[in-house]
């Protein structure tokens, strides 16, 4: 193989990755854009996504096609609780309160899949052929193919929601100006728990594609701390700049596995992340906002 072609491969696997950190970083932006919160236990819920998928096959003999969706209705559903009990009492508070209840919730979460299913790794039951795709001479993996189509299917979908759909114009005012928003007759906290419901329902459909390429574990988690990175040099309020940032994370972080060693990903991804706050901190497309004192 030339290095031509081999660079090739390497970087259709970076976009393959790039799209699920991006899937990822939707979660985040979901909730930022309506309520402000930063939830840091989005990977804990792609985590517990993905165990709940192998408990409704492997546990319940469940088929794929049956068992992904109550998958994603279940990070629905955890998402829906988690801000009607948690989150919603803690309006009005600081911000850095908030931003460590969901510290907390994701150190909760991990126990409560260990305890259910035990620390050792696991692999999903086979869902996705495992025969190559082949773009003309390139040869990429079947799953990452999957998951850079699926990926850019839902960000697009929410790209056009937010732009057209009534829940999604509702979603953008909440954001921009909550009292306007509340003077204008939009039920702010049901927008909350929307955004939370699809936010967690989404992270819990990553976690299936993740759980589907690296197997289980209860350190997927850390997979979101990456996304974070998409979240913030794209910005905290924008689902294009998710999607941009995502894929170029995927591209760099596949190079720098590639060429330098794996060991070099977490140093390049996060020296990234510092350049970028450096030069915009409020990311490539985030709102820049002016605050007078």
């Amino acid at each position: 193989m030339n290095e031509l072609m081999f660079f090739i491969e390497v970087s259709l696997a970076g976009l393959g990755s790039g799209a699920l950190l991006a899937l990822t970083a939707l979660a985040f932006v979901l909730i930022y854009k309506a309520t402000r919160v930063i939830n840091l236990a989005v990977g804990e819920i792609m985590m517990l996504g993905a165990y709940l998928f192998m408990a409704f096959t492997a546990g319940m003999g469940f088929s794929a096609w049956i068992a992904l969706p109550l998958a994603i209705a279940g990070g629905a559903l955890t998402g829906a609780i988690v801000e009607r009990g948690i989150i919603r009492p803690m309006l009005g508070e600081s911000a850095i309160s908030t931003f460590m209840v969901t510290v907390g919730l994701g150190s909760v979460i991990v126990g409560l899949v260990e305890l259910i299913w035990g620390t050792e790794p696991r692999s999903l039951p086979a869902f996705i052929s495992s025969a190559p795709v082949f773009l003309g001479d390139a040869y990429v993996s079947r799953k990452i193919v999957v998951s850079f189509v699926v990926a850019s299917v839902v960000i697009a979908t929410f790209l056009i929601l937010f732009r057209f759909w009534r829940g999604g114009v509702a979603l953008r005012a909440t954001a921009t100006d909550q009292a306007a928003a509340y003077s204008c007759g939009i039920n702010v906290p049901r927008v909350f728990s929307i955004a939370w419901t699809i936010s967690c329902g989404t992270a819990a459909g990553a976690g299936v594609l993740l759980g589907a390429i690296g197997g289980l574990s209860s350190a997927m988690g850390a997979f979101g701390l990456s996304a974070l990175v998409v979240v913030i040099v794209g910005g905290l309020d924008s689902v294009l700049g998710a999607l941009i940032a995502g894929l170029c994370l995927g591209l760099i972080q596949s190079w720098a596995g590639t060429y330098l060693g794996g060991e070099y990903q977490s140093v390049v991804t996060f020296a990234l992340l510092i350049i970028a706050l450096m030069i915009r901190p409020y990311g490539l497309f985030g709102t820049h906002e002016i605050e007078r004192l």
